[in-house]
């Protein structure tokens, strides 16, 4: 892994080239990786990544796992358990939205079989391949997002504005943006 040439913005952090090599823009069609990253997503806004990876564990010891049906569930108690975490980022308005974003997430799975069908249906089931050069052209937000975005708001998710989908769309693979000159390119 030393000798490979990655995109600039995960070199010199473990934390970030293992996710880097591993996971980000990886096609993720399983329903509970999909939420766990839509979790994360709506905690890294307005934070980096790093300080999100760092307390990725955390963050699954806290909301049980990532299982949205036990999330959904979550009680005022729970909530203020939560708040009360200094693993994970003690926001409230983002640990709410961790909530009512997993009982909006079951009522997609309802309605289309999965979140993963519904989501991936604004890609035709298949990852959006860009061919950035460097990270100068990498966008943070596309008409996709935005249309994303905008339906998930309609569907009752919270906290989801097109820059915390397109990051989230990168995370799941929904879009490959690593730039030409990437091993994870090849």
């Amino acid at each position: 892994m030393e000798n490979k040439t990655r995109c600039k913005w995960c070199i010199g952090n473990d934390i970030y080239e293992k996710y880097h090599d591993e996971e980000w823009g990886v096609p993720v069609y399983d329903d509970q990786k999909l939420f766990e990253f839509l979790i994360l997503e709506t905690f890294q806004a307005g934070l980096s990544w790093i300080t999100i990876l760092r307390k990725r564990e955390n963050f699954r010891l806290a909301f049980d796992e990532f299982d949205y049906t036990i999330v959904a569930k979550y009680s005022e108690d729970k909530i203020q358990e939560l708040l009360q975490d200094a693993g994970i980022i003690r926001n409230q308005l983002k640990i709410r939205s961790a909530v009512s974003n997993a009982i909006a997430f079951m009522k997609v799975q309802k309605e289309f079989g999965s979140f993963s069908k519904y989501i991936w249906q604004f890609t035709d089931g298949k990852p959006i391949i860009n061919n950035p050069k460097t990270l100068k052209q990498v966008s943070a937000t596309t008409p996709l997002s935005d249309a994303i975005s905008k339906d998930l708001k309609k569907r009752g998710f919270k906290l989801v504005g097109s820059m915390v989908i397109y990051a989230h769309m990168q995370a799941t693979g929904m879009v490959n943006d690593h730039v030409e000159d990437c091993w994870k390119r090849s």
